[in-house]
């Protein structure tokens, strides 16, 4: 080695050993004290640190514990706890005036305890009311000059939230990390939040906030873009899985509060809808654009527009709704003008409307305005549907009807045509009821009546069908009756045309059809009997066992 070779290493060598020597005469572990009473005085809650080391290499003071209370009127327990605090501080003036300036924090692995009450208050919401009405006194040192630091940052946390009253599991979201620039209490600061949630989702949430409110830390107004991936609301605790509602979303939205209300816009990609406990998911993806206004004090909304949509089909819900502890409470409308039924198939089966076996609509479209009311769990629907101009593809009808009715319509082939169909809907978690139904079948004729399916898909419709008399039932019908009897086909024409009673049975998947022809042979039995004095009696008993029975 050269002589300037051994002048450089002896130097390093006592740069490391000076290096090496300082925390011998820096005794971080008398800022404690000070640590603990200027933080307790900033965040208005008790801190507790455990003892105190000094990293030089990262430039820092390590606190192997930290402790940060809770809000006495929600828990003795503490807010946040940690098995390690770094405090980024300035070197120069530590090691050579034996003063600490804080520049940054970082909480390693933090367990927090979020708590909202009823009320709309959250555990956190009195931290910093001590900071804003603080009057720092020039006597005493200052560790956080002006309650300023260049970098807070959390790893790795874990984070309960829980309602009080407590309403069911508390929701867990884990990989919990924050970035604060610059913070302080009294100005604008930037932001980011990623955390993993419950379902294998994520969220990501960035922008700008503060200052901070100092009457209520939760009503701080804040301006943040955010990223929901692949969540999941019953696995997060938003939905209760009673209501029958799934769905995996993304969303990407803005987010802006000014402290008293929230505005959001932006859209969310669902897969796997499902909206009621008897539906199945939808099988292709559904996007909602939207645009809501939040209410903080009593957690209430509107939800100015959402278009609901999926390839042609735009439909829109907008309505008032309410965050009441342990439920979500709706009063909404949907509304839905000249939808294609082609694209509806991706929605039927998700609101657990259930086809026969093998079929789907085609072409046509549908016009529905609905109400939706009462707790998210117990929804009540209501409103017209019509649908027009649209077939049943994969449904025989005839080998559905009951008896020799089936036989009288030949075979009808694996198409229904529909030309008008009209009712009103009622849907509840006890049944589906269909009233003042129309419907207007070219191969039939027209039908009236009303009807029930149950939550496990049982039929009960009860119809009237006026039938088309130049074939099909109404065609047997005139001529059975004009063959067997001798009446008129004038007669017996005007006999289908006043209306068959018409039951339909089974389920949703296998309905079974069955046409009263001796009921309407009955109704009509003046104008028949009038005929054949002596023998129409007898021709309606025989005719209408002949449509009734099997």
């Amino acid at each position: 080695m050269t002589h300037k070779g051994r002048i450089a290493a002896a130097v390093a060598a006592v740069v490391v050993v000076a290096i090496a020597a300082i925390p011998l005469f820096v005794n971080v572990n008398t800022f404690r004290p000070m640590l603990e009473e200027q933080l307790t005085a900033a965040l208005g809650r008790q801190v507790k640190l455990g003892e105190l080391s000094l990293s030089l290499f990262s430039g820092s003071v390590v606190a192997q514990n930290l402790s940060i209370a809770d809000d006495p009127q929600f828990s003795s327990s503490p807010l946040l706890t940690a098995s390690a605090l770094r405090i980024g501080v300035d070197m120069r003036p530590l090691i050579f005036q034996h003063k600490i300036l804080v520049r940054s924090f970082e909480v390693d692995a933090p367990q927090i305890h979020l708590v909202h009450a009823a009320n709309g208050i959250w555990n956190f919401s009195t931290i910093g009311q001590a900071a804003a009405s603080r009057i720092p006194d020039p006597r005493k040192e200052s560790v956080i000059p002006n309650l300023i630091v260049d970098v807070f940052r959390i790893r790795d946390g874990h984070a309960t939230i829980e309602g009080q009253p407590a309403q069911g599991t508390p929701v867990a979201y884990d990989q919990v990390d924050v970035t604060v620039q610059d913070f302080s209490f009294a100005k604008q600061f930037p932001f980011s939040i990623s955390a993993s949630l419950p379902g294998q989702g994520t969220v990501t949430l960035t922008g700008k906030a503060g200052p901070i409110d100092a009457h209520n830390a939760a009503s701080t107004t804040f301006d943040a873009q955010l990223a929901l991936h692949h969540f999941d609301p019953v696995a997060t605790g938003f939905l209760d899985k009673s209501a029958g509602i799934t769905v995996l979303a993304d969303v990407d939205a803005r987010t802006v509060s000014n402290g008293t209300t929230v505005n959001s816009n932006g859209t969310v990609h669902t897969q796997h809808l499902q909206l009621r406990p008897d539906a199945v998911p939808a099988p292709k993806p559904i996007d909602i654009t939207y645009n809501v206004t939040h209410t903080l004090s009593d957690n209430t909304g509107q939800l100015q527009d959402a278009t609901v949509q999926t390839g042609r089909l735009a439909a829109h819900l907008s309505g008032d709704y309410s965050l009441l502890p342990g439920t979500v409470q709706l009063t909404m409308k949907l509304s839905g003008q000249s939808l294609p039924i082609d694209e509806l198939q991706a929605l039927i089966p998700a609101v657990g409307v259930k086809l026969p076996n093998g079929s789907v609509l085609q072409g046509g479209t549908l016009t529905t305005s609905l109400s939706i009311a009462g707790p998210l769990q117990d929804l009540v629907i209501t409103g017209p549907v019509e649908l027009g101009n649209t077939r049943l593809s994969g449904f025989n009808m005839s080998s559905q009807l009951k008896g020799i009715a089936g036989m009288a319509m030949g075979d009808t082939g694996n198409i229904t045509n529909i030309q008008t169909l009209r009712l009103d809907l009622r849907i509840t978690k006890a049944d589906v009821n269909a009233s003042n139904i129309y419907a207007s079948l070219p191969a039939l004729g027209d039908a009236v009546g009303n009807g029930t399916v149950s939550p496990a898909g049982a039929l009960n419709f009860k119809l009237s069908m006026k039938m088309d008399t130049t074939h099909g039932i109404g065609g047997k019908a005139v001529g059975l009756l004009t063959s067997l009897n001798g009446t008129s086909g004038k007669t017996a024409a005007q006999a289908a045309k006043t209306g068959v009673p018409v039951t339909i049975t089974g389920t949703s998947a296998n309905p079974i059809i069955t046409p009263d022809v001796k009921a309407m042979l009955k109704n009509n039995a003046s104008s028949i009997l009038s005929n054949q004095k002596s023998n129409g009696q007898h021709v309606i008993n025989k005719l209408g066992g002949l449509f009734s029975k099997k």
